[in-house]
């Protein structure tokens, strides 16, 4: 396969999904839409405020999360999905579908 200047497809996507938390805080970002920091982060029990900001700003950085700030006392801050964050949609809901269907076979391998 001839390597293209943008890198390998699939490496591409795994950068934008892959990771501990990443696919958790799209998921809330498709289950609710505009979420502030705080109900992002109670929504993932043991994610760190530190690893969720982490996860916003490089999800922002890929151009798949919008931050919005509010010039406001207190500051407020919401989080949605790009168009091209919500494109990842199919992508997520097949590796949904592919846990569900596999899921207990991957738990007996693992044992």
């Amino acid at each position: 396969m001839a390597e293209r200047p943008e890198g390998c497809p699939l490496e591409r996507t795994l950068e934008v999904i892959a990771g501990r938390w990443r696919g958790l805080v799209l998921r809330e970002l498709f289950r609710g839409g505009t979420l502030r920091f705080g109900e992002l982060q109670r929504s993932l029990p043991g994610i760190s405020q530190r690893g969720l900001t982490q996860e916003l700003r490089e999800l922002e950085g890929l151009g798949v999360v919008h931050r919005e700030v509010y010039q406001q006392v207190p500051p407020k801050v919401e989080y949605s999905l790009t168009p091209l964050g919500r494109s990842l949609d199919p992508v997520l809901q097949a590796m949904n579908e592919w846990g569900a269907a596999h899921i207990k076979k991957v738990s007996a391998a693992k044992k």
